[in-house]
């Protein structure tokens, strides 16, 4: 059994958390990985106040192992966010403010209502605006992984946050897919690591089977950086743009999203109508470049206990192997 801070600090088994991914989480996979250890998460950010307090009582139907419930700072919905508050989840997790925007009354609100504050970051900078503002756990967002992420790889930005942000834990974000990338998150100083794209390949995942399969079949080479999700969308996200499948949507505008904003209402309805279908070629597909690692879809409590027992027996066996005495 790995233990860290992490694991002390949220009373869970395992180092392993999901990511809050708005669009694409659902209950029965956040319940999943608190059931095997981790700990799960929904995104708050994008449904209104009965909704969330109809999915926080659902994961609590259940399971009694905490949770966590995430929110976009930039998206402003306070009513969901008040609803959460009610809930009490065990974690409150944060990411992207808006430029300036004042960090402090979200995470005295979650504190008071005796939940951990989580804060992602893209930089050193933001990482210690969070720490600064009262973040129990901050989380390094390398732009390895899917959806929006930093501009520096995980490998560097890690260790930078770390020493930056200490004694304040850290979870590593992107890229990490199986237990090769947990041991390598906790050698670069994190406690532990938070996962999306694996995940999403999972039983449990709410994802359409097309685009699952989308995953199995990707080599990580088939990502790109690009805005045209937002774009279409109609969303300004502040500071990064989104790691996402290459397809016919995405070439399509690519470099003309001066023409999709004039389209924005007809372009909207189309992505839409390919997400519900499934429709890999005209839909968005948020993935990290960890998808070419990804080639089976465990149930997530399997996911869980493979990764571990990897990571132990990298960090057990194979690595003190390597050192001899002078």
């Amino acid at each position: 059994m790995i233990q860290t801070r992490i694991t002390q600090l949220l009373g869970i088994e395992h180092p392993v958390l999901l990511g809050g991914m708005a669009s694409v989480t659902a209950p029965e996979l956040a319940v999943a990985v608190s059931e095997a250890g981790g700990m799960g998460a929904v995104g708050g950010s994008y449904i209104d106040a009965a909704r969330m307090r109809d999915v926080a009582a659902g994961i609590r139907d259940m399971t009694e192992r905490p949770f966590a419930i995430n929110f976009l700072l930039f998206v402003d919905n306070r009513d969901a966010f008040a609803a959460a508050l009610e809930e009490a989840p065990a974690v409150m997790a944060f990411a992207w403010p808006a430029d300036g925007q004042d960090l402090a009354p979200w995470f005295d609100q979650a504190h008071e209502a005796g939940s951990k504050v989580m804060f992602m970051a893209d930089s050193v900078a933001g990482a210690v605006r969070g720490a600064d503002a009262g973040a129990d756990i901050i989380v390094a967002q390398g732009t390895e992984g899917g959806g929006h992420v930093a501009w520096m790889a995980a490998s560097v930005l890690v260790p930078m946050i770390v020493d930056a942000v200490a004694p304040v834990p850290v979870l590593a974000a992107g890229g990490i897919a199986d237990g090769r990338g947990l041991a390598s998150a906790l050698a670069l100083g994190a406690d532990g690591a938070l996962l999306g794209t694996r995940f999403l390949a999972t039983v449990e995942s709410p994802l359409h089977p097309n685009f699952k399969q989308a995953i199995l079949d990707s080599d990580g080479h088939d990502t790109v950086l690009t805005e045209v999700p937002d774009v279409a969308g109609g969303r300004v996200w502040p500071g990064a743009m989104a790691r996402a499948l290459r397809n016919r949507f995405i070439d399509r505008w690519a470099g003309r999203e001066w023409a999709l904003r004039q389209n924005q209402a007809s372009a909207a309805a189309a992505l839409k109508a390919a997400q519900q279908a499934g429709d890999v070629d005209e839909g968005s597909l948020l993935l990290g470049q960890d998808a070419g690692l990804i080639n089976d879809l465990p149930a997530a409590g399997d996911l869980i206990a493979r990764m571990v027992a990897e990571a132990e027996e990298i960090m057990t066996a194979r690595l003190p192997g390597l050192v001899r005495e002078r």
